[in-house]
């Protein structure tokens, strides 16, 4: 391990798939002999992933034996705990060609090529199947089984190099390596880090408890989610400078370092939770905050159900901790933010928001009350609405 790692990588050691500068000027001189596939945004953040390290122990997409062995088992074959298949769907016209050639050329929507690829199985799956395990439901109403739905059932799986870091925009320089995360948890004298995921605005809940967890570890690395996310989620650029404006105002800056997950949200509840846990070990965190309905949807999962499946694995399995909190609310009668651990009064003193509500007032102009959010927040997001409803 090395001096300024305070927790292995999942699997022993951070993978690495970003190919140098020579090597990438040779591939693009094969551009023309080799097949080509375009992939989806979702294909496109994996790519990044697997390639910086977040993914690791994984080298590429999984092929038959790791994908049923991680949907059965929780578990790549060689028994090492990984909760989600990644995998790469391919349609059923390109895999006479890709059967042929030694490798693949992976472009992105935008047609920017991507990585290059050994394709070494290609195998059909049973998308009804997979639903069940992964998402626990059959529903298309789910989003995650609607995308499932959508693509294609054969996969295929092999080995990745990524050949050029897709374009982020407005997150480029917010993306950070796992090596680089280890690097400034180090300089910063921090050993014990808690990781913080989150596709939402960081609203009074949720600061609660990151300062709860602060008070006993090192530091908050605060990573939200900025990959794909379902229509109505709150646009992650807006997210973004919620973030901002409240570290600025309300954090102590040298306890908290901010960087942008480039995953696509998969809301697979219970499962993903294990997934953001393994991930954010990757990125050199030592502890990881799970709270009610982690990675969940509509009412698919239950409450607490992504805080109990961590206890279907031995925790030197994980090696991070998780921090399990409540429900949190904001109690009049308390006059701040507690939970039902602390709080002894009934709920009609407690107020809470659900994120579908706060939704609908943001786009009516409506100002959700500070009992939901800090001032500033809340200005932050009725602005970036109103341009979401400009375009």
């Amino acid at each position: 391990m090395l001096m300024f790692e305070t927790i292995t990588p999942h699997g022993g050691r951070l993978i690495n798939r970003c190919l140098t500068q020579e090597d990438q000027e040779k591939w693009l001189k094969k551009t023309d002999s080799l097949p080509k596939l375009a992939v989806s945004s979702v294909t496109v953040s994996d790519l990044l992933l697997i390639a910086i390290g977040a993914y690791s122990p994984l080298c590429g997409f999984m092929d038959r034996e790791d994908y049923d062995s991680v949907c059965q088992q929780m578990r790549l074959s060689d028994g090492t705990v990984w909760s989600l298949p990644i995998t790469l769907p391919i349609p059923r016209e390109k895999v006479k060609a890709i059967e042929s050639s030694s490798h693949l050329l992976l472009y992105g929507p935008d047609r920017q090529l991507v990585a290059v690829m050994e394709p070494k199985s290609i195998y059909s799956i049973e998308q009804q199947q997979e639903a069940r395990v992964i998402f626990q439901t059959e529903d298309p109403s789910h989003p995650g089984v609607a995308r499932l739905y959508q693509q294609s059932n054969i996969y295929i799986g092999g080995p990745i190099w990524l050949l050029q870091f897709p374009d982020l925009g407005l997150f480029s320089e917010a993306v950070y390596d796992p090596r680089v995360t280890r690097k400034i948890f180090q300089q910063k004298g921090w050993k014990k880090i808690v990781g913080f995921q989150t596709r939402n605005p960081i609203h009074r809940a949720h600061e609660y408890i990151q300062k709860a967890a602060l008070e006993t570890v090192d530091g908050l690395f605060l990573h939200p989610l900025v990959g794909e996310t379902k229509a109505d989620d709150i646009p992650a650029e807006v997210r973004m400078r919620s973030y901002q404006v409240l570290l600025k105002k309300y954090y102590p800056t040298d306890r908290v370092c901010l960087g942008v997950f480039p995953a696509a949200m998969r809301y697979a509840g219970p499962r993903e939770a294990i997934f953001h846990a393994i991930v954010r070990k990757n990125y050199g965190c030592t502890h990881f905050i799970v709270g009610r309905d982690h990675a969940g949807v509509g009412n698919f999962y239950g409450t607490y159900d992504a805080q109990k499946i961590f206890s279907q694995f031995r925790e030197e399995e994980l090696e991070i901790i998780p921090l399990f909190f409540e429900h949190s609310f904001y109690c009049l009668k308390c006059e701040g933010m507690t939970s039902y651990k602390t709080c002894p009064h009934n709920q009609e003193n407690h107020v809470t928001f659900s994120g579908t509500m706060v939704r609908k007032m943001l786009l009516a102009g409506q100002t959700p009350p500070p009992e939901f959010s800090r001032f500033e927040v809340v200005q932050v997001l009725i602005e970036g609405m109103k341009e979401k409803v400009k375009v």
